[in-house]
């Protein structure tokens, strides 16, 4: 039975607030193995007999969406695809500040070619963006608050839904989850 990685976008902020532990009974209720949950910003690990992952992600955002009350998208990653994403991200080189910091934004379904080439040319001295795969490293030399190249920028140039964590908690992720 397959594995996947989830991320839930924009869970516990503003009204849209889960406890990880209704949220393990939910999928448990629900026909999920093996449920974990990683801190409380929407990180998930379950064994399903789904294989598609577009399927799981559409299962999973079902589920959840219908059980807290509120649409929460959910992209979906492998263990093995989260290893190399956490690898990669980790092994490039910094286009702007050598101290900026770096978040991986997963992203759910095909990018725009345009919008991936877009994200490369993203020419501020304090932010850039590289594409991995079908995900996005983020260096921020000011910090997530004031970046201008915003999750809603990001899905608006790509067509796609995308969810960013730290790359401190991709790589925990990656340590815990990546088998």
């Amino acid at each position: 039975m397959p594995t996947w990685i989830g991320f839930l976008r924009a869970v516990n902020v503003g009204k849209r607030q889960m406890k990880m532990q209704a949220l393990r009974d939910l999928l448990e209720d629900n026909g999920f193995d093996e449920v974990e949950t990683h801190i409380a910003s929407g990180n998930l690990r379950v064994r399903s007999a789904t294989r598609s992952s577009a399927r799981m992600e559409s299962e999973l955002r079902t589920v959840i969406s219908e059980g807290f009350g509120f649409d929460v998208p959910v992209v979906v990653r492998t263990p093995a695809e989260l290893r190399r994403v956490a690898h990669e991200a980790d092994a490039l080189e910094s286009p702007i500040a050598a101290d900026a910091g770096r978040y991986v934004t997963f992203m759910s379904g095909e990018l725009d070619p345009a919008g991936v080439e877009a994200l490369h040319a993203w020419a501020a001295p304090t932010e850039a963006a590289r594409v991995v795969g079908n995900d996005i490293v983020l260096f921020l030399a000011a910090g997530v608050q004031g970046a201008r190249l915003s999750n809603t920028r990001i899905e608006k140039l790509t067509g796609a839904v995308g969810t960013a964590r730290n790359l401190t908690v991709v790589r925990a992720l990656a340590a815990k989850w990546g088998d």
